[in-house]
């Protein structure tokens, strides 16, 4: 059930949907959100959605939440990653200590780190913290974030310290103000444009130790069901986006139908073909299948972190497979109304070769989280009932 405020940041965001998406073109060309936009996407709650109430937050359910990213990605793909990626801030905050998370969210609720979660950074331990220098690379939203952190492999005498339970290396975020870290300006790509995903690197910078954090195996300094196995809500959040991006192809194939396009030599509209609409039918069917597998999903693990949080664990296989077969989807989905659409879709003015570009770069973004997911979500999930203490 949405308490009043999920009910209100969901509006809102429903509200400011059609002037993101009168902005796709903008956004693609500033390779970031624009300061307004990101100002009025704050305004409406949207980083401060998944914060507990405590600390001024709304604390939406799952479901609230996937339909803020869904309706947010439908307008804009590039809009709907990055505040995926700036929502989910204080799932990280909260693995430092309380005090701490205190201490970040004191001068407000609209927090937003940035950062990677490969381990592309060393941390040498010195008195009171790290030493650390690395170079991360698809750092989302870092021109907006307040502050960043890099996954690094802890060293040892100059080699890896290796964990005696895994026998891989061992690992830990380092978090520092955004001021001390450099950006470096490499997100020129294919598609979500908008999300700014350059690298970030440090070279010998400290970092506290009260700063640092075990990203995978960590314990949330905050007892509340959005933070129990935070990786298991980030992966279905990853879902919605991509169902809010196929669900905006369908949209603007649709507008394209309705406006008369004839397909060349074709003698009847587009809308008139029995063809497109046997086709049209399938990919909106499609997608209300992988929304329903997403939900429907999203709603078990919820259930159990609400009143069974040790019971998420075992969910752990089955979101990892809703997330994959829903990008695949997405991405059915997405093709078939990109060749639907004809010719005049691959021109760079065409929204439906920016949902194209979307698509496909988010399928590499998705492929990348499933890889450090299998990597280390069982480390993570074998302290679930650790988040509930």
């Amino acid at each position: 059930m949405k308490n009043e405020h999920a009910a209100k940041v969901l509006q809102a965001v429903r509200d400011l949907a059609p002037a993101i998406a009168a902005r796709s073109a903008e956004i693609d060309r500033a390779r970031r959100l624009p300061p307004d936009l990101f100002g009025e996407l704050k305004a409406a709650g949207c980083f401060r959605m998944f914060l507990p109430r405590s600390h001024g937050g709304y604390e939406v359910d799952m479901r609230t939440g996937m339909e803020v990213l869904e309706t947010l990605a439908r307008a804009d793909g590039a809009t709907g990653w990055a505040v995926m990626i700036g929502s989910e801030s204080p799932h990280l905050f909260a693995l430092l200590s309380r005090e701490r998370f205190d201490a970040i969210y004191a001068a407000g609720p609209d927090v937003i780190i940035g950062g990677a979660f490969n381990a592309q950074g060393e941390a040498h331990e010195t008195e009171g913290g790290y030493r650390v220098t690395g170079r991360w690379s698809f750092a989302s939203g870092c021109e907006h974030a307040s502050f960043q952190f890099g996954n690094c492999v802890l060293m040892d005498g100059g080699r890896p310290r290796i964990d005696a339970a895994t026998g891989a290396p061992e690992t830990r975020g380092m978090l520092f103000p955004a001021s001390e870290v450099r950006i470096i300006d490499t997100w020129s790509v294919l598609g979500l444009r908008g999300t700014g995903s350059h690298d970030i690197a440090v070279e010998g910078a400290f970092c506290p130790a009260e700063n640092s954090f075990d990203i995978f195996k960590g314990r949330p300094a905050v007892s509340i069901p959005g933070f129990v196995a935070p990786v298991l809500h980030f992966v279905l959040h990853m879902g919605a986006v991509a169902v809010g991006i196929a669900q905006g192809a369908l949209d603007e194939m649709v507008t394209l139908a309705r406006s008369g396009k004839k397909r060349l030599y074709a003698r009847a509209d587009l809308a008139e073909s029995p063809v497109f609409k046997v086709h049209l039918g399938r990919a909106e069917m499609t997608v209300r299948a992988a929304r329903a597998l997403l939900r429907e999903t999203g709603d078990e693990l919820w259930d159990a972190c609400v009143n069974d949080p040790a019971a998420a664990a075992a969910l752990a296989p089955r979101i990892s497979g809703a997330l994959a077969w829903a990008t695949e989807a997405a991405i059915r989905t997405v093709d078939a109304c990109y060749q639907a659409a004809g010719g005049g879709a691959a021109r760079d003015a065409s929204p439906m070769q920016r949902r194209f570009r979307d698509i496909h770069t988010f399928s590499q973004h998705a492929a990348a989280a499933e890889g450090w997911f299998g990597q280390a979500g069982a480390s993570l999930l074998g302290h679930a009932t650790g988040y509930w203490t």
